[in-house]
């Protein structure tokens, strides 16, 4: 009899951990949840883009550790806020704030929840419970320009601009930099939408700056439209934040491709063991978070080449993107010969280098 209740109470045990089981309700085997928050549509294939990309694939290196979400279109605007504060209430052990604009907002809802993690990109503003991190685009803007210098017939560039913070200035002058290192004649011009995304502006922009005599186009803005554009009016474009080819197959040179699971996967990891610590995180090409790819077959090997070359010097430690001699706009040095700019200076620029053709917004 003893027997039979031992076998009894040992089946229904077993059923309800298999309930258990199927239901996620077991704590140990529960996954970790983290959000992630994107200023555009996951599909834009730009920014936003290249953050879901990285997301999934850190979500699938941790093999079941993390459950991730997100959310799109998502405005720099009092909604952020309380975007912010909701998925804090859920129970995500750690948010993702995938643009500059959410800085406000991200001090002040991680204030109210002091046990979730807030990670920022772009941001500079860090507390016990919020870091920042980024990824050095301007590295991949430099090679742009390098491969764009050697493109060029006109000798002038273009690009489409966002907002004039300082990494969009970043980018704007390493692109020139990267140009006049191979054609010291280069010079920028630049037009301003002000926007992350939208296709119609940022078209607009690019046939501006083609009126302009640009025969080259980048840009910081998120969709194809620039290298679409660039494509219709016999000109050369570059994909921005992931691989536009395939929207401009005899018009898109190359693309400064990122690869955010560079710095998702650890951070998540770190957060999982318990072991996270506030700070900050500027990954670039040396750490794999960034690279030019995507070469269109207007690319002959040996400018391809030259440029691969290029990278691997960053890569390797061999060259400093903003290194001197460099100077301003106005022609007055800037920094000598041998010197580079470091992190603070670089997260602070509000100038722009010799040989960009366009006043600085107020």
């Amino acid at each position: 009899m003893n027997n039979l209740l031992n076998l009894k109470n040992i089946f229904v045990n077993a059923s309800l951990l298999g309930l258990l089981l199927i239901s996620g309700a077991n704590p140990a085997l529960a996954a970790d949840q983290a959000a992630f928050v994107y200023v555009a549509h996951k599909n834009d294939y730009g920014w936003s883009y290249s953050h879901d990309i990285g997301r999934l694939k850190a979500e699938k290196s941790l093999q079941g550790k993390f459950k991730t979400s997100y959310i799109e279109n998502i405005l720099d605007n009092a909604d952020s806020e309380r975007t912010f504060r909701r998925l804090a209430q859920q129970g995500n052990k750690v948010i993702f704030a995938t643009t500059f604009g959410y800085m406000n907002a991200i001090e002040k809802v991680a204030k109210q929840f002091p046990n979730t993690i807030f990670m920022h990109a772009n941001g500079y503003k860090t507390a016990k419970n919020v870091g920042v991190y980024d990824i050095r685009t301007y590295e991949g803007s430099y090679l742009q320009g390098v491969l764009a210098g050697y493109k060029t017939k006109s000798n002038i560039l273009g690009v489409v601009a966002p907002f004039p913070i300082p990494e969009v200035i970043r980018d704007i002058n390493a692109y020139t930099l990267g140009a006049q290192s191979v054609n010291p004649k280069i010079k920028t011009k630049v037009v301003w939408i002000n926007t992350w995304f939208d296709p119609g502006k940022e078209r607009e922009a690019a046939l501006a700056l083609i009126s302009q005599n640009a025969d080259i186009l980048s840009q910081v803005t998120n969709s194809p439209a620039v290298v679409k554009a660039a494509q219709e009016k016999g000109k050369f474009g570059f994909g921005w934040n992931s691989d536009m080819s395939k929207f401009a197959p005899k018009g898109h040179l190359a693309a400064s491709v990122l690869y955010w699971e560079k710095i998702y996967t650890p951070v998540l990891q770190q957060v999982h063991n318990k072991i996270w610590k506030s700070g900050s995180t500027w990954y670039g090409v040396k750490e794999g978070a960034i690279d030019i790819a995507g070469f269109g077959p207007m690319v002959s090997n040996n400018e391809k080449m030259k440029v691969l070359a290029v990278r691997d010097k960053i890569r390797n430690g061999q060259y400093i993107v903003f290194s001197g001699p460099l100077y301003k706009q106005d022609g007055t040095l800037l920094l000598g010969k041998g010197k580079h700019l470091s992190n603070t200076q670089l997260m602070s620029m509000n100038y722009f280098v010799k040989g960009v053709d366009a006043a600085y917004p107020k």
